[in-house]
């Protein structure tokens, strides 16, 4: 049921751990990463609430989701392929421009492709089994996520092919990394397309005891998503701030990580994002953003098992601790090894973030408004990474003196931000065992 994510997340960190490398070597400036990467989060905001409404409305052939998925991974393979070789275009438009647009086709596309995937979980599985759904799904998002940072620096150190490159030229190893990345982004969503079943609208109907016409009588109008946010259950009104700051500091993460540690640990100046060495930096980022991965694709197994102990919220807490104090000791890290340590506690963070929210909103809405709820609980996973995308390169460039370590060190605290304010949250249908 959730093995395309695996080739979702396999794009989507190709995207995370190369983007910035890539927008630098069309020429964009450090301080000016974040505006390009303001295109993602707002592609989230617009997409993935009306995805969600009209998958709900949606029963075919094809299934409920399932066109859904399809749709969204053969236009973010077109983005995936396209985007490092932004050049080609250089006729028509500078080619900073066209990979920013490039980047904006694929991340509208996985966000089509990755709502109806979260609800997907919640239509087929019962409450007592949506933690360990999500948690599966979760650990695919891990393993293709691994794949994904480490391919281009094992494309180089493994297989030859070039990581260098020459102005505005991307390097061999990222092109190529993204067109594996565009086939195993196909082929695994035909996996789940032609392998899950989907339940009809009159078994979804029984299931809340209702009848098919009860479930149909609501206005199916786009404008229902603004009526639906007013009336958004307590439970997500108080997740949303718990996800408002893990989410503003996994973008801070994301964006500045390869400046940040080219800078502070390879010793570069902000202004070198060229040279060999700025490309070895890139290359490391991958590795330890697929470390993270690999981390939260095992931790993903125990969280089913750790919350059944301790309780849900306790469990998301502990792991956004450890993931914030992982994230700080980046600054006070000798060398690019010890890095591997701070990414472990990133890690356990990120398996968390990635199934305990979901989990527990899960049960707090009706599995007839499963999609839109799931899509505007986006809302507030893209909202704090347009914020960050808007202040953050202005932070680098006049607070941060365009040392991009700082802004490393905001997402840590950001983590413990979010980790306080889980025991805010009300968990309607959490069961802790306690003998």
């Amino acid at each position: 049921m959730s093995f395309g994510f695996l080739g979702i997340q396999m794009g989507f960190a190709l995207q995370n751990a190369n983007a910035s490398r890539i927008l630098q070597i069309f020429g964009a400036d450090v301080h000016e990463l974040s505006w390009f990467w303001i295109i993602a989060p707002l592609m989230g905001l617009i997409v993935q609430p009306i995805i969600g409404h009209y998958s709900d409305k949606t029963w075919g052939r094809f299934g409920r989701r399932k066109p859904y998925f399809l749709i969204g991974a053969i236009l973010a393979s077109i983005g995936l392929i396209l985007m490092p070789q932004a050049d080609l275009f250089i006729a028509f438009l500078p080619a900073l421009w066209v990979g920013a647009g490039f980047l904006m086709i694929m991340d509208a596309s996985f966000n089509i492709a990755m709502e109806p995937f979260r609800a997907l979980v919640g239509d087929n599985l019962r409450t007592d089994q949506r933690t360990l759904g999500f948690s599966v799904q979760t650990a695919l998002i891990g393993f293709g996520a691994v794949v994904g940072s480490w391919l281009p620096y094992a494309l180089t150190n493994w297989f030859g092919v070039s990581n260098e490159t020459s102005a505005g030229v991307v390097p061999a190893n990222l092109i190529w990394s993204f067109i594996i990345g565009a086939a195993v982004l196909i082929i695994s969503i035909l996996v789940t397309v032609t392998t899950t079943k989907e339940y009809s609208p009159e078994e979804m109907a029984s299931f809340d005891n209702e009848t098919v016409e009860e479930s149909e009588e609501e206005n199916s109008s786009l404008l229902d998503i603004f009526d639906d946010f007013k009336k958004m259950p307590a439970t997500m009104r108080q997740l949303s701030w718990v996800q408002f700051f893990s989410w503003f500091g996994l973008f801070g993460m994301w964006v500045f990580a390869t400046p940040a540690i080219a800078q502070h640990i390879y010793g570069l100046p902000h202004t070198d994002s060229s040279s060999s060495v700025y490309q070895d930096a890139g290359d490391w980022v991958g590795i330890l953003f697929g470390i993270y991965n690999l981390v939260s694709a095992f931790y993903a197994f125990a969280l089913p098992y750790i919350a059944k102990k301790i309780g849900r919220k306790k469990t998301h807490s502990i792991s956004l601790i450890i993931g914030g104090l992982g994230l700080l000791s980046i600054y006070i890290m000798p060398d690019k090894n010890w890095l591997i340590v701070s990414m472990i506690g990133v890690g356990i963070a990120w398996a968390s973030i990635l199934a305990m929210p979901y989990a527990i909103l899960a049960g707090s809405i009706s599995a007839k408004k499963m999609g839109v709820y799931m899509g505007i609980f986006n809302f507030f996973i893209v909202i704090p990474q347009i914020i960050n995308a808007l202040i953050g390169g202005p932070l680098v460039k006049y607070a941060y003196n365009n040392e991009a370590i700082f802004a490393i060190v905001i997402s840590g605290l950001s983590f413990l931000i979010a980790a306080a304010l889980v025991y805010k949250v009300k968990d309607v249908d959490d069961v802790v065992q306690t003998n």
